[in-house]
Parts: structure tokens; C-alpha cells; sequence
């Protein structure tokens, strides 16, 4: 009797301890009803599945098929034509059916809280979620998750694009789909993976933050932001203890401190490898007080996700930061707002196949402009010449070159389309230096291509900044309507520069 019983035992501890030998084959969130798949490249569809399973996927008259190892199975579909919607089927020990299956164009939307920015906290909110009818764009938002690791799997759905479900999705990333979506008349997919006030070494993986020349001093600031972080919740707790017990307001909570890695690892790694054709980001404003190091970290980012997601050079597009503050004044609480924006132009011009949309002329008092339309329609613009290779005028006027004539200074600029212009009356926003580095402001006028830039104050020009301060008032553009982005001609070191880089070359 005692053998039968120890027979029993070991068969359930044999059945419990053996890998599910009849688990189903299982798919990502993201690989689900209603998806858009990337036309025109390779894709990727992957799972789970019990070792040894063959795993077959049909779509588009095409049959693949992967065996399970590990318990996860790969497949890659040919290049795909757009369309649909269509029927994509997954069999092994069971079948999967994915209806509702376009073919199109897949965009992440990522970055920090002005991607993350909803369409019902935009302006003309009400107009545009009623009008925002496409049942061929599609909608993915990524939950919030911070990770210690990589995860696989994420929760979420795609959803049709509809005044029920644009609400709550990123104003940028629809506005910007929307618009690509009337230029091209394929389907869009738009994945939005964005937390608000995120640095950007929370978005880079560990092998890519461990590879950066300046991670030391990443990790020592989050160390002691974190530990100012766990002192001021508990001064938080008690206030808002007190302040519920008297029935007061509760006092605003302490800012985050996020982990690096770790949003890459929970909103990111779950998304590759799923084929893309590229990313817009809107992100900066948390990395503003190390602007000058983001002129490194931001390219380590594209690098970082280009490579993993192991599709080449794939388009990044980004916005510039916009103003924000008293009009007209270098907020001393965000003293590296104009710096921050020249490390994004800066990028711009050395990393092949990125875009900039400048924002500078939708700015508010606040960090969190409502204005989001404009910006979609600018990214828009260059998706349309940078990923699609249209000729069309997509960027505003970026400076180019400088030539002192005497006590002027002429300047010339690239992106100039039909040619420049100012909006409401004479150019603004425009300063002037000698020698001794004091900026001036200057009289500045347009001539051709060109703007010319004195000030009586400086008989012998050296240098000349433009929208150099957090909320400039400036105006130059070119005919097409697109603003010109901020810039200075000087490399004199600003007040985000770590004073050991001081001397060396500016990154140009």
C-alpha cells in the first residue's frame, strides 16, 4: 500500500515538475486582433509554445512555420503589401485566429509627458476627438511598468481610432498619424510608449547605459535623487496625513526618481522585435540640467534602439522643446532649456536619418503646451521626407554659416524653401557679442537668404545667438510657414557644460 501511495506521489511530482506538455501556443499583446503590420520589410511574429511544437503562420498566401525552443518560437514573414483588413492565423497545438489585421505603417511614440500628453488635455479637444473617425489608423498604448529586466509580455490591445478611443491616446502621436495617414492612404499604427517627466537613461538598456562614456555620473545622481526622493515622501506622508485629518488639501507629492534602464526594460524590450518603420519622441525637459551631456546620451539612445531592434537606421524623429515661462526671459529654473535644444539640433545634424521638429513658437507659461496639432503635423512633414523620401520643404530654416562684414554679421542658413520671412513685423529674438561675450540685442534684417545682424552697442561682432533664452520672442521662418530653430554661432561654454569639458571643441 505504501508503494502505491509513494507511485502517486512521484507521478504528481513528475506531472507538476514537466514543462506544460500540452500548453497551447500563446502570442504578445502586441501580436493581436486589429494590429497593423510594417509593409515592405521582414516581420517578425513570435510566441510561446512547448518545446519542440511546430509553430506554422499563415497570412497573405504565405506559410512559415518555427519550432519551439525554450518555449518561445520565431517566424518572419516576406515583405507584405498594404492593405486590409485581413485574417492571420498561428497553429500548433491549438489555432489562433487574428482578425481585423491591417498592413501599413508602425510608429512608436515615445518619450516623456508632452508625448504622453492625451488629446482630450489639447486644444480644440472636443472637435477633434468627435472628428476622429479612422477605422485604418490603429491605437496601442504600452502600461506604465518600470522593470529590473527585460520583460516578454506587456498587457494592452489595439484599438480602432474613434472619438471612444482617441480620448486618452498621445495628442502628438494621433495628430502625427492622422495627418501621415491622409499623405499616404496606407494604414497606421501607432504604439505609444511614453511616461511624463522620464529622463532619457531610463529609456536606454543596461548594456547601452554601461557602454556610455558618463554612466558614473548618471547612476550617482539617481542614487541621490533617490535618496532626497525617500526623505521628502516621508515629510509627504506625514503632511498628507495631517492634512486629511483636518480636512485640508492634500500637499502636492514629491517627483519621482526613475531608474535608469528601466522603462526600456518594461515599455521597450516587450516591443521588439516587432518591425516599425520608425519612432517619434518627444523627450528632454527631465535631462534639461544636463543638457550639454545630452548631446552624447541622446544619440546613444537612437544607437541603442536601432541595434537592438536589429532593422538598421530606421527614421527618428523628435521635437525640439518648446518655450516655456515668462516670455521673453531665460527662466532661472530652467536655465538649460536653450543648450538642451542645441544638443537636439546638434543631433540632428550628425546622426543620419533623424528629423527635428521645431516647436519653439507653440510654447506656454507652462512645460506642457496645448498646442499639439502643429507639432504632429511638423513630425509629419518629416516622416514624409526623411522615411518616404517625398521632396517636399519639411524643416524650418537651420542655421549654416556666419561672415563678419565689418560691424556686421551676415548669416545663412539651410532650409530656407521659397525664402524667409517674419511673422508680425520686424525679426526678434536675435543678440549680438563682441570679445567680451556680452550679448546685445541686435537689429536684424533679412536680405535674400541671408540675415544681416548689428547692434551700435558692438562695433566689433564676434558672435550671434538667436531664441537663445527659455521663452524667446522671436519670429524668423521660412515661406512654407515653418519656424527657424535656435541657435548661437559662439562656442562659449554654457551654464550646463561640467567645467573638465571646458576648452574642448564644440560638437558641430
Amino acid at each position: 500500500m505504501k508503494s502505491y501511495w509513494r507511485s502517486v506521489l512521484l507521478l504528481g511530482l513528475f506531472v507538476l515538475c514537466t514543462p506544460h506538455a500540452h500548453a497551447d501556443v500563446t502570442l504578445p499583446a502586441l501580436i493581436s486582433d486589429g494590429m497593423v503590420l510594417q509593409q515592405g520589410t521582414t516581420v517578425p511574429l513570435w510566441g510561446a509554445a512547448r518545446d519542440g511544437e511546430v509553430v506554422v503562420v499563415e497570412f497573405q498566401g504565405q506559410k512559415v512555420s518555427a519550432t519551439a525552443k525554450g518555449g518561445q518560437w520565431l517566424v518572419r514573414l516576406s515583405p507584405l503589401k498594404p492593405g486590409g483588413p485581413f485574417t492571420l492565423t498561428v497553429s500548433g497545438q491549438n489555432r489562433i485566429e487574428l482578425k481585423n489585421v491591417l498592413v501599413g505603417e508602425v510608429w512608436v511614440c515615445s518619450g516623456q509627458s508632452n508625448m504622453a500628453w492625451r488629446v482630450n488635455q489639447s486644444a480644440n479637444a472636443e472637435t477633434e476627438i468627435a472628428n476622429a473617425k479612422y477605422p485604418q489608423i490603429r491605437l496601442f498604448t504600452v502600461p506604465r511598468l518600470e522593470a529590473d529586466v527585460p520583460v516578454k509580455t506587456i498587457k494592452g490591445s489595439w484599438k480602432e481610432c474613434s472619438p471612444e478611443t482617441v480620448a486618452t491616446f498621445s495628442a502628438v502621436g494621433y495628430f502625427f498619424g492622422r495627418d501621415l495617414h491622409k499623405a499616404r492612404h496606407v494604414p497606421i499604427g501607432l504604439i505609444n510608449s511614453s511616461v511624463g517627466g522620464t529622463p532619457a537613461e531610463a529609456w536606454m538598456s543596461e548594456a547601452a547605459l554601461k557602454a556610455y562614456s558618463e554612466r558614473q555620473q548618471i547612476i550617482e545622481e539617481y542614487e541621490q535623487k533617490l535618496a532626497r526622493y525617500n526623505r521628502e515622501m516621508e515629510t509627504f506622508k506625514i503632511a498628507a496625513d495631517k492634512a486629511k485629518a483636518e480636512s485640508q488639501p492634500a500637499p502636492n507629492q514629491p517627483s519621482r526618481a526613475w531608474k535608469p534602464v528601466s522603462l526600456y526594460n518594461g515599455m521597450i524590450a516587450p516591443l521588439i522585435p516587432f518591425a516599425i518603420k520608425g519612432v517619434i519622441w518627444y523627450q528632454g525637459e527631465a535631462n534639461s540640467p544636463r543638457a550639454y551631456q545630452y548631446r552624447t546620451l541622446f544619440p546613444a539612445l537612437i544607437r541603442n534602439w536601432r541595434a537592438d531592434w536589429g532593422a538598421g537606421d530606421f527614421p527618428f524623429l523628435f521635437v525640439q522643446l518648446a518655450a516655456v515661462g515668462p516670455q521673453g526671459e531665460l527662466d532661472t529654473g530652467r536655465r538649460g532649456w536653450p543648450e538642451l535644444r542645441e544638443a537636439q539640433l546638434l543631433t540632428m545634424q550628425s546622426v543620419p536619418k533623424t528629423g527635428m521638429a521645431v516647436s519653439i513658437d507653440y510654447g506656454d507659461r507652462e512645460v506642457h503646451p496645448i498646442q499639439k496639432e502643429p507639432v504632429g503635423a511638423r513630425l509629419t512633414l518629416a516622416a514624409r521626407a526623411i522615411a518616404y523620401g517625398e521632396q517636399i520643404v519639411y524643416s524650418g530654416p537651420i542655421y549654416q554659416a556666419m561672415k563678419i562684414e565689418g560691424s556686421k554679421i551676415a548669416l545663412s542658413f539651410k532650409h530656407t524653401g521659397s525664402g524667409l520671412e517674419t511673422r508680425s513685423g520686424a525679426l526678434q529674438g536675435v543678440t549680438i557679442a563682441g570679445e567680451d561675450q556680452v550679448f546685445h540685442p541686435a537689429q536684424a534684417e533679412i536680405k535674400g537668404n541671408q540675415v544681416i545682424v548689428s547692434s551700435a552697442e558692438v562695433t566689433k561682432p564676434v558672435a550671434v545667438r538667436y531664441a537663445w533664452t527659455t521663452y524667446p520672442l522671436c519670429n524668423l521662418y521660412n515661406k512654407e510657414g515653418l519656424p527657424a530653430s535656435p541657435f548661437r554661432t559662439d562656442n562659449w561654454p554654457g551654464v550646463t557644460q561640467p567645467r573638465a569639458t571646458i576648452g574642448t571643441r564644440l560638437n558641430r
